[in-house]
């Protein structure tokens, strides 16, 4: 049986407080998104696509990464890798959708590959990135006590990196030696709070949640301009804690709006506000998200960069992220015409997406063409990549859930 229609009563097993207001408006909606995405067609596209890529993997522990723009074939990498965590989360998604055991058997696979990364030391933030979509989705689905360890582990070694002064995480330790960057903190990391937080509620220390909060906070009071647009890195003095400037990395200056950068910390601060209930973190990540929906282009796909003056290349991973961000936030908007508007905005960026200028199709075995992976570094320039991927099947299935009545995010996780 598909696993999806199984009806859960979640609000009721974990005490889980969604306003009613904004629920009852997303159920009244729902056929509306329904009649933009073909959800279950679409699910079973990345099925086929997946399972296309399944076959050209013929080596153990390593990850499909990315497709050159009009290449057929993936680039792979090491667990070591920053999106190594996608591929095995995708396969677990997979599984939830399908209920087929082949695709647990490939998710348990790949996430095994990764259980080094949980017991060495911390490189970066990105653990989070690597463990919570492979790990996470697996405990969720399999509740296996070695995931639940390696997720606990995890989160301890990404606490290391948290500086009581600053009141944020280092991003990128190698930054300090490659750029002398002092104490640095980019806007992707907001991700990666996710973690922490499930690991204080389920066996870890109670100061993971006092980290992320503190994360959240800071962040929230250092990272963003008057128009609540992101920078994608924030450099403070690790001594005092003071900021001394933003910048970019992988934006068009420092004072651009680059997508992704932006669409992490929409994502981020929802999951921040679903996590703490502080009214602080759902009215900021509004803010976040208007901005965002303010400068979109007509398609409603984003180019890598608003600032762009060419606006030449678009970024399928921003919409993906941020659609799947707007149906969560959606439901937590007590302003039912706001959470409409959210909710109806996300189903138009998946339905896009799922057209035949986004799908790979038979380009390629990915799910999505047109992603900008890293411009200013001229890497991954119009491609296909797997963050783009896991975040559009994950929109997906949140749009599947509702359908039958289950909650956007899975309390047993």
């Amino acid at each position: 049986m598909n696993k999806l229609k199984r009806r859960s009563d979640m609000l009721s097993k974990r005490n889980v407080i969604i306003p009613l207001i904004a629920l009852a408006s997303l159920m009244c909606c729902f056929q509306l998104a329904r009649d933009l995405v073909d959800v279950e067609k679409n699910l079973d596209y990345c099925v086929t696509q997946a399972g296309k890529t399944l076959a050209q993997i013929n080596r153990d522990s390593v990850f499909p990464r990315d497709i050159e723009k009009d290449g057929k074939r993936w680039n792979f990498v090491r667990k070591e890798e920053w999106t190594s965590g996608f591929w095995p989360g995708i396969l677990w998604y997979l599984y939830e959708y399908t209920g087929d055991a082949k695709w647990k058997i490939q998710a348990d696979r790949f996430t095994g590959y990764l259980n080094p990364l949980t017991r060495r030391p911390a490189v970066d933030h990105d653990l989070g990135f690597q463990v919570f979509c492979s790990f996470g989705n697996g405990y969720r689905l399999s509740h296996d006590p070695g995931y639940k360890k390696a997720i606990l582990r995890s989160a301890d070694t990404l606490a290391t990196l948290f500086n009581p002064k600053v009141g944020t995480i280092l991003s990128w330790p190698f930054m300090i030696k490659k750029e002398k960057w002092p104490h640095n903190t980019i806007a992707d990391n907001m991700m990666n709070l996710e973690l922490l937080f499930w690991a204080s509620k389920n066996g870890g220390s109670k100061s993971l949640y006092d980290i992320a909060v503190k994360h959240a906070e800071t962040t929230m009071k250092n990272h963003f301009r008057a128009d609540y647009s992101a920078y994608h890195v924030v450099l403070y003095d690790a001594a005092s804690g003071k900021k001394i400037r933003g910048i970019t990395y992988q934006g068009y200056s420092d004072e651009s709006m680059w997508a992704r950068g932006q669409a992490w910390t929409i994502y981020g601060y929802t999951v921040t506000y679903r996590e703490t209930r502080d009214s602080r973190f759902l009215d900021f990540a509004q803010k976040l998200a208007d901005v965002y929906i303010k400068r979109l282009p007509a398609d409603l796909i984003p180019f890598w960069d608003f600032d762009d003056p060419e606006h030449g290349l678009k970024d399928a991973s921003a919409a993906a992220i941020t659609a799947s961000a707007l149906i969560e936030l959606s439901t937590f908007v007590p302003d039912r015409t706001k959470a409409a508007q959210y909710f109806k905005l996300a189903g138009q960026m998946i339905s896009e997406l799922s057209s035949r200028h986004y799908q790979s199709r038979d380009s390629n075995s990915a799910f999505l063409l047109h992603t900008t992976g890293n411009k200013p570094a001229n890497s991954g320039l119009d491609c296909s990549i797997t963050y783009a991927d896991y975040y559009y099947l994950e929109s997906l299935i949140r749009l599947k859930r509702l359908a039958v009545n289950q909650t956007i995010y899975d309390y047993l996780r």
